[in-house]
């Protein structure tokens, strides 16, 4: 699958966590461990932490980008994060991250259709974009 890069980062695999409802990283994931903690997620207590994490949508908050800043600076964020759209305010912790000399995440827009069937998958994002089922 070609996917749309829409935050440049290094290569990744790892396990798919598709969510199955938007979240916010703000109150609904922890910085310090990486764990949904937002009781009425449904994913609540898994960790998006190396994973390819699969966003159906977001939930806004201004402090999304500090929260993932946050995430990247303690190695806790996700291998990648395929988003279904682009959410600017998520995004611009991933460039924060990389003005800061972190290595970050890359980040790829996708068709929330095509996340179907993927979770648990071990799956590796190209630095392109390119989205495979890994071996």
């Amino acid at each position: 699958m070609k996917a749309k890069v829409l935050v440049a980062g290094a290569a990744a695999e790892g396990p798919a966590l598709v969510l199955s409802a938007p979240i916010s990283f703000w109150g609904g994931v922890n910085p310090k461990t990486g764990l949904i903690e937002d009781v009425r997620h449904p994913e609540h207590g898994a960790s998006i932490a190396g994973t390819i994490l699969c966003l159906p949508g977001t939930i806004g908050s201004s402090s999304a980008a500090a929260v993932l800043l946050e995430l990247v600076a303690v190695d806790l964020a996700p291998a990648a994060i395929i988003l279904h759209e682009p959410d600017a305010i998520l995004l611009l912790g991933l460039i924060v991250a990389q003005e800061m000399g972190y290595q970050t995440p890359i980040a790829v827009e996708l068709d929330r259709e095509k996340f179907e069937g993927l979770n648990g998958e071990k799956l590796r994002v190209a630095g392109d974009g390119d989205i495979a089922i890994a071996a």
